[in-house]
């Protein structure tokens, strides 16, 4: 698709010079020579790129440039301004404008200048509508989630346990990561003096941890490498995916705020809200050192499941930063055989 471009310039020599070295590259070149001649062609034809002079009789190219910006955002704008006139030039960034270049300009440099703002423009615009269609994504999953869980009744038991073995066959989890972690919790949990509503809570939380995951992305979730910073923001946003899903659903209001926090650590460096200490559900920091047992006792994609000499390693090293060291040491103080029969298996 060819791409518009509408010059605004009250020389006509100018117009036709850049208008002529454009059609070369292949773009559709429209002229005005004032502000009132821009908008009136605008109503008749979109553009993506409108390169304007900054003085003019009548209107000045700043103007051209606030309203251009306040109808249509996305729309990219080079200025162009005399070397005397440079703050103007950065008040027309500071407004919006995309780049500037000054009197005389050499032809080449303007093309180029065209070619990156035309890209910069459509990866914004292509950014802008995954997030647009990310986001309807997870709106109209929770909305299915919200109501197939509302309508649970005897049942509803089963009915989570399928959602999550199936989140966990969709990360290609060896066996159920979810239903260990839950097993897990529950056993600690108990240790702790949970009973009742308070250990359900914490089994169910357990159990719906990754529910969050439904909202992220395959090419985050699935990534064989590591991710870039801006996928972890958007992997970091689970917790609060979570949260969202299951916060409205009565008999889930306490699993919720588990899966708020789970990725809270004891010092005040997790996510999403950056608590610390007792601040953090005792739930969330009672799944914080059995999500590491079972992590590190499973095999992955990149390495096969670790020794539990290694993970109690771990819970001692981190005891106080990641983990709560009152939960740390029942856990150190509970013999691997327990562990072994929460799991199903035998660790290395």
């Amino acid at each position: 698709m060819k791409e518009h471009i509408l010059i605004v310039d009250d020389e006509e020599m100018i117009r036709d010079l850049l208008s002529s070295a454009l059609l070369q590259d292949d773009y559709v070149c429209h002229q005005a020579s004032n502000v009132e001649e821009a908008f009136a062609l605008l109503d008749e034809q979109p553009v993506e790129l409108v390169i304007s002079d900054i003085m003019m009789p009548g209107r000045s190219g700043v103007e051209l440039l606030r309203d251009l910006k306040k109808i249509d955002p996305d729309i990219a704008v080079l200025m162009i301004t005399g070397l005397s006139d440079m703050n103007t030039a950065m008040e027309c960034v500071h407004l919006g404008a995309d780049d500037y270049i000054t009197k005389p300009f050499g032809i080449n440099r303007v093309v180029l200048t065209v070619k990156n703002l035309i890209e910069r423009r459509r990866l914004a615009i292509e950014k802008k509508n995954y997030q647009i269609s990310l986001e309807f994504k997870v709106m109209e999953q929770t909305a299915q989630i919200r109501k197939a869980m509302d309508e649970l009744s005897s049942a509803y038991d089963s009915t989570l346990t399928a959602l999550v073995k199936a989140l966990d066959a969709r990360e290609k989890e060896v066996g159920s990561h979810s239903e260990r972690v839950m097993n897990f919790a529950v056993f600690l949990g108990g240790k702790l003096g949970m009973v009742g509503r308070e250990i359900q809570d914490l089994a169910k939380g357990a159990l719906l941890h990754d529910i969050g995951k439904i909202g992220i992305s395959d090419n985050i979730l699935l990534k064989p490498g590591q991710l870039d910073d801006n996928e972890w923001i958007e992997m970091r946003k689970h917790p609060q995916v979570g949260y969202a899903i299951l916060s409205e659903i009565d008999f889930l209001k306490g699993p919720a705020e588990i899966i708020l926090s789970h990725h809270e650590r004891f010092d005040g460096t997790g996510y999403p809200k950056q608590i610390k200490g007792e601040e953090i559900p005792l739930g969330s920091r009672i799944f914080s050192v059995i999500d590491t047992l079972d992590a590190m006792t499973s095999d992955r994609p990149y390495r096969k499941a670790l020794p539990f000499d290694i993970v109690t390693s771990e819970i001692i090293k981190y005891r106080c930063t990641q983990f709560d060291p009152a939960i740390a040491d029942l856990f150190l103080s509970i013999p691997r055989k327990h562990w072994e029969d929460c799991a199903g298996k035998h660790f290395k």
